[in-house]
């Protein structure tokens, strides 16, 4: 297996300079929720993975926001082994409100093999958008302290009824400045704010893939640097589940056993 180090530089090149396949251009980073989804997608072609945090909560029987930072460390550890790729950490606001508890949550994943984490300008605990001071604070500190982990900076606006973009690129200027090297504001769909987000920040930008969100072509396009799909790929399986669990017990036939995935394919992923 390769080196942390190896694999924190190979992640943080990816921003700048993406190989041909399997998309060319732009970073398609997908983010598992398990060992086995991981592997799944590593078989795939999956340069890079991300955790999520909803999609891991989901896993032990909670909702998002209900995480804690051993869980996600303990998560980081056991995702950042099941393959070779660089991984991505959701950390949420870094779990902490004051400098000392949030810098702590990044030095904790600096000592994983992880290659990068984030940090959200939402308060969870006061539930509200941190203001931009403030939130490039945080930034400029988990920057410090994670070392040479790849760090992005999510502003939160868009999820949280807030849709002011000139408000949400100043946000991501800021956090820029403050140290992050990636910035992220999920929720951002349109074509024409896409283009004026990566413009204007002048950085490498993380999109959301949405149901209303560009082909990833079109980002590859616009500039953007890495695509991610949050929790969609855990929902996805979890509505899968479901789907069985409804024919299973109204018609009681099997027909959703066509969608499984093969015996060769699984020999690959899981061997």
């Amino acid at each position: 297996m390769s080196s942390t180090t190896t694999r924190r530089q190979h992640f943080r090149n990816l921003h700048h300079e993406v190989p041909d396949e399997p998309t060319p251009g732009i970073l398609v980073m997908p983010n598992p929720f398990d060992v086995g989804s991981a592997r799944v997608l590593a078989e795939c072609g999956a340069l890079a993975l991300a955790t999520t945090s909803a999609g891991f909560a989901g896993t032990l029987g909670r909702s998002d926001q209900q995480l804690r930072r051993d869980d996600v460390i303990a998560h980081a550890e056991v995702m950042a082994a099941a393959t070779e790729l660089p991984l991505n950490v959701d950390t949420e606001d870094c779990y902490g409100d004051t400098d000392d508890e949030i810098a702590d949550t990044a030095r904790q994943l600096a000592a994983t093999a992880a290659a990068g984490f984030s940090i959200e300008d939402y308060d969870p605990r006061a539930d509200t958008i941190r203001s931009i001071e403030q939130a490039a604070e945080r930034v400029a500190v988990v920057a410090e302290a994670g070392n040479d982990l790849v760090l992005t900076a999510r502003a939160e606006n868009h999820l949280y009824g807030v849709d002011d973009l000139d408000d949400t690129i100043r946000r991501l200027i800021a956090y820029r400045d403050a140290g992050a090297d990636c910035l992220y504001a999920p929720g951002v769909t349109e074509d024409a704010d896409i283009d004026r987000v990566v413009r204007e920040v002048e950085a490498p930008i993380n999109v959301l893939a949405l149901a209303g969100t560009p082909p990833i072509p079109r980002l590859a396009e616009l500039g953007v640097a890495r695509v991610s799909v949050g929790s969609s790929a855990a929902w996805a399986a979890y509505g899968a589940i479901r789907s069985m669990a409804t024919e299973l017990f109204g018609d009681g036939t099997s027909g959703y056993a066509s969608g499984a995935l093969s015996e060769s394919f699984r020999r690959r992923a899981f061997d």
